[in-house]
């Protein structure tokens, strides 16, 4: 058996996983974020590890036999998260978050002293990332600053508490601004920025290597066997590429939850920051990924439908599914950014808009047109990463909107690539840590790092690609950037 806790940002999930490639089970416990002021978004990192404990209690009530089994962990988690340690191992504040846009202003001067940041760090500097958080820091609360001994990202906070060391891995690390991307090692250049230097850093390792081994005393109090290995791990986004096979070049998936996330697997650094793109390392040695984001993906769906009062979002997409080719050609088009976007504006102002609506509007329509306007987010955003060097043909479809075969199809059609959906059987993170501590136990990559089965297969239809074409043409025409954008 092998152990996956994901470290998220509103549950900590635990999974078990047989060498048969079964999940025997899973358990979570929620969390809660806190908002202390607009654009502040924190959370204690005390509470990942009460939350473990809880999640790992359930999964020993539920399979005591198989959870006595497990021979190593791995670690997922949110990315990007502050965790400000003292001499002691202390927490000296609470957690700054990935969502935490506070930073902004330190963004803007990381950038103006070093502009050859993004060709290191893969991305532009952005509020989300760690780096900024640290120099906000170090200007509103100095007195904290000077007391910093480590800086540890989300789920390393777990792992300290499970081994008693300071270990990251590289996919994690790649979120922070402070790694060179390319060289798989901390940047000096970087770290400069923030004041902070190599001592306050954790320890590199891959994924898929050793992070660690359970401590004795830790091990007594969640019945499990001491000295096993803990997995380097990897982000989130890296870890659930692991849980579906997504390791070697070209392979990727598209992820339709709340927000939209294409991630493509690259065999080198292949960065494009100027288009908002991010280039990461994967938590596999020898392979790195490009990522690009939309901010408001499956959650626009969700906003109209709140604002028709429908049922359910799968109601409004229903109703669009019976529209005909020519409706669907006559329908309003819809720009996405009802939260400013990232890939490939990195506009943080720009707002989403309806254009083309008549007395024929209805509710279909409306909803036809917010999928679509989804659809061509994320066309820019594949976009964004062809231009840089990746190169793709099929993509895992995952999240909330992998249910509707309308949007399945219309995607595979706009972004002109194969388009397969699993089912319940790709379960993210908390897999691929599983994985990723099973790979750390000297198994080999063919034999654990398989796709899950496909459930359904969606290939460009010709007649759809060149209505969505004349669309789209439209659609890129619509935005215009803000004053902020364009600075």
């Amino acid at each position: 058996m092998f152990l996956g806790i994901d470290v998220g940002t509103s549950e900590v999930k635990a999974l078990l996983l047989a060498s048969s490639h079964q999940v025997i089970g899973s358990a979570g416990a929620v969390l809660a974020v806190s908002r202390p002021q607009p654009g502040h978004s924190e959370q204690q990192p005390q509470d990942w590890w009460h939350a473990t404990q809880a999640a790992l209690a359930q999964l020993r009530q539920d399979h005591p036999q198989a959870y006595g089994a497990v021979r190593a962990i791995g670690l997922s988690g949110q990315m990007h998260g502050a965790v400000l340690l003292d001499a002691q191992d202390q927490v000296l504040r609470p957690a700054i978050l990935w969502n935490d846009t506070r930073a902004a202003q330190e963004c803007t001067d990381m950038m103006a002293e070093l502009p050859g940041l993004p060709a290191l760090a893969g991305s532009l500097a952005m509020p989300g990332f760690t780096a900024p958080k640290l120099r906000w820091v170090a200007r509103h609360e100095p007195d904290i600053f000077k007391r910093i001994a480590k800086v540890l990202l989300p789920k390393d906070y777990v792992r300290l508490m499970l081994t008693g060391d300071y270990v990251t891995d590289m996919s994690d690390a790649s979120g922070t601004l402070w790694l060179d991307v390319q060289q798989r090692r901390w940047s000096d250049a970087l770290l400069a920025l923030t004041g902070l230097s190599q001592a306050h850093m954790p320890r590199l390792v891959e994924g898929c290597e050793a992070g660690g081994t359970l401590s004795a005393d830790v091990a007594r109090t969640l019945g499990l066997p001491p000295g096993i290995v803990v997995a380097g791990g990897g982000g989130d986004n890296a870890a659930s590429a692991v849980g579906m096979g997504a390791v070697d070049a070209g392979q990727g998936f598209l992820s339709l939850g709340t927000s939209g996330v294409l991630f493509v697997v690259t065999p080198s650094y292949q960065p494009n920051a100027a288009s908002a793109t991010h280039a990461f390392c994967h938590a596999l040695p020898g392979r790195w990924h490009q990522m690009s984001v939309m901010l408001s993906a499956a959650s626009s769906l969700q906003w109209l439908s709140g604002l028709l009062g429908a049922s359910s979002e799968g109601t409004l997409a229903a109703q669009a599914e019976v529209l005909t080719l020519a409706q669907r050609a006559a329908a309003p088009l819809f720009l996405p950014y009802l939260g400013g976007e990232r890939t490939p504006h990195n506009d943080a102002n720009v707002r989403g808009s309806l254009h083309g609506l008549s007395f024929e509007t209805d509710a279909a329509r409306l909803a036809y047109a917010v999928m679509e306007g989804v659809t061509f987010g994320l066309r820019d955003g594949l976009a964004a990463l062809i231009a840089a060097g990746s190169a793709v043909q099929r993509l895992s479809l995952v999240g909330g909107g992998a249910r509707s075969a309308l949007w399945a199809q219309q995607l595979a059609s706009s972004l002109n690539v194969e388009i397969v959906t699993h089912g319940s059987s790709a379960v993210g993170g908390a897999q691929g840590a599983a994985r990723l501590g099973w790979l750390a136990t000297g198994a080999s990559q063919q034999a654990v790092c398989l796709s899950p089965a496909v459930e359904h297969i969606y290939r460009p239809e010709a007649d759809e690609q060149d209505m969505l074409a004349a669309r789209y043409t439209r659609f890129r025409a619509l935005y215009t950037p803000t004053p902020a954008a364009i600075g």
